[in-house]
């Protein structure tokens, strides 16, 4: 079925394209029109189309692989998209004032750890950053973060006792994949007393690492309060 409606931006294209999928006018494992054959058809740039393939490839409703071109996924399921969130934002977001604290601001070498999860070297310049965020003054998350001096150099002028890093990084930092995990923790003497708990309280932690191409960028491990709840769309 083709359209004599032109589609002019990229956010239309994939609800086109989407709505052939779930109306089977494109059945599983079809393989869908070539990039330019599309643009021509809905009235709109290659660049256009190219950017709404991406998203719906990335929700899960496409395969492209590269010289077999893009067929629809022969099980098409909607992944859940996890963006880095600015901790401020989610606070204010939930109608609570927010409030910040650098605890701790240091340039020393990674431990081993650290240097595994961002495949550096011992020696590397790192920015060690701990601070504390809160919701109408009670602790929110408390977070502990390694940053690579030498992948994002502009934050060693960075006033971080006014903007977190979790907020800078966002802003200034731009990454090409990461790895996330969530675990349930249990609080140890130093996170109760700055999280204002119990020690051995159940507690929900994300450990996080971004990287730009090769490049580690930074690696975090974000401890929140008791009662925290996680909420994402799919």
């Amino acid at each position: 079925m083709s359209t004599t409606t032109e589609l002019t931006n990229w956010q239309s294209v994939h609800d086109e394209v989407l709505r052939r999928i779930h109306t089977r006018e494109w059945k599983p494992g079809d393989q869908i029109p070539k990039e330019v054959e599309l643009a021509e058809e809905l009235g709109c740039a290659r660049a256009t189309v190219n950017r709404a393939l991406r998203e719906l490839a990335a929700e899960g409703f496409l395969d492209r692989r590269r010289k077999a071109g893009t067929r629809v996924a022969t099980h098409p399921v909607r992944r859940a998209r996890l963006d880095i969130p600015v901790i401020r934002l989610e606070i204010e977001g939930r109608g609570q004032k927010y409030t910040y604290g650098l605890l701790l601001s240091e340039r020393r070498s990674p431990p081993p750890e650290i240097c595994a999860n961002l495949g550096v070297t011992a020696d590397s310049d790192m920015l060690h950053i701990t601070s504390l965020h809160l919701a109408d003054g009670k602790p929110y998350m408390f977070e502990e973060r390694w940053v690579s001096v030498a992948a994002t150099p502009e934050i060693v002028d960075a006033d971080l006792s006014k903007i977190s890093a979790n907020e800078w990084l966002v802003l200034h930092a731009p990454y090409t994949k990461g790895d996330i995990s969530f675990s349930a923790v249990l609080a140890s003497e130093n996170e109760a007393k700055i999280l204002r708990t119990q020690k051995n309280e159940p507690l929900f932690l994300i450990e996080r690492t971004t990287w730009e191409g090769e490049q580690g960028i930074t690696s975090a491990r974000l401890v929140f309060a008791p009662g925290y709840r996680m909420h994402t769309a799919l």
